[in-house]
Formats: structure tokens, sequence, C-alpha cells
């Protein structure tokens, strides 16, 4: 269990499975740029966080749920939490269940950020309200569609072990050297401050110094 004060933001999961240069750059180093991608991205959770709810037939909906965990050291905010209603076939008293739903601008990723990021928030959840969530779902704004996450022992064995790397990166201090990645750079509004073509491990310190210590010789007039 982690105390209040070591909690780290639940965002960051994001950050670290993405890259974890561009996690230590924001989370240590306390970087940041703002590109198209991000503003996008900004722009809309503000309509999201605006808070409030909503009541449909068999649906309760949260907007801006803070969220908490100290067996991951985590807390944030879920973008929406939808509470459905229990079966008719369920018997009197059982609680609505948490069904988390995450905004996103794009399409549906390859890699598992955005399903560990969901599934922290449900194991939040978890913690929280002492209620089972075994489901909730991503909303990718490009596709307009819901791509449904199942919070399986798998994921979440991930979503755990990522929380663990995520606060030993931060309690380290250190910012990992650059990988020059192509698909992730070019989209990354960091890449100016990371400059990782230029900083991927072919340069450095020691490489500085080697050049320094050993400088080419001059042509002959």
């Amino acid at each position: 269990m982690y105390p209040e004060d070591a909690l780290l933001p639940l965002s960051g999961l994001q950050h670290l499975l993405f890259c974890e240069r561009q996690c230590a750059l924001i989370h240590v180093e306390g970087q940041w740029l703002e590109n198209r991608f991000t503003a996008e991205g900004r722009v809309g959770h503000e309509r999201v966080h605006q808070g409030g709810g909503r009541t449909a037939p068999g649906v309760r909906t949260a907007y801006s749920l803070a969220l908490r965990s100290l067996e991951l050291g985590l807390s944030g905010m879920a973008d929406a939490v939808e509470f459905h209603a229990p079966g008719p076939e369920e018997p009197r008293g059982v609680a609505w269940r948490p069904f988390p739903v995450e905004h996103k601008r794009g399409r549906p990723k390859k890699n598992d950020c955005d399903r560990v990021q969901l599934c922290a928030q449900a194991m939040c959840m978890e913690e929280m309200l002492g209620l089972a969530v075994p489901a909730g779902a991503l909303f990718y704004g490009t596709t307009r569609r819901r791509q449904d996450v199942a919070f399986d022992p798998a994921l979440r064995q991930t979503t755990r072990e990522a929380a663990r790397r995520f606060h030993e990166l931060v309690e380290s201090g250190r910012t990992p050297v650059a990988e020059y990645a192509p698909e992730k750079c070019g989209a990354c509004s960091l890449e100016p401050i990371c400059l990782p073509k230029k900083t991927d491990g072919r340069g450095g310190v020691q490489a500085y110094l080697a050049r320094a210590m050993n400088p080419p010789l001059e042509a002959p007039e």
C-alpha cells in the first residue's frame, strides 16, 4: 500500500506504456509541450470533465469521477462511469454495476496503453466502492465507436506491473535515453525536447567526451 502523498497520476500509465522516456520527461522533469493531437485530446476531455451526470432508463452516468487506489499508488479522474441497474432476475438490494468509459480522440491502439489506463480506473473503483468492476469501454473519437474491454487477470496483472514500474521510474529521478521510433516520435508533442534522432544512444556524454579527447585530424593544406 502507498501513502496518500505518494500517489501518482493515473494518466501516467498511458505515458509509461507509450514511451518510458516521454513518461519521465513529463512526470520526473515536469516537461510539457502541446501539439494538434494533445490539444484535440484536451478539448475533448474538457467537454467530458464538466461534471454532473445523466439518467436514462436502467443507466445512471457520472462524469469526472475522482478515483484513487492505495494498492496501485494512483489517483485521477474517470471521464464517465455508467452505473447499470441490476437485472430483473437478480435479487433485491443488489448494487448498480459500475462500468467505466474512457474517451480517446483517435483510433484504437495496437498496444495496451489505453486498456491499462481503463483497467486502473476499474481497480480504483473496486477498492473505493467494494464492488466488482469486470468490464468497461473505450470510446474513440475518430471511429465514433466503443471498444469493450474485459478486465481479465492478465490485463489486471499488466496494470499492476505498469503501476509498479511507474513508481520506480519516478522514484529513480532518471530519464531514460531516447530510442528513436518513427511511428511514435512523429506524433509525440515532446519530440522537440526529447530530440530522439540526436540522443538515441549514439550521442550522450560519453560519446561527446570521446570526440573531444580524440578530435579528427585536420586535412593537409
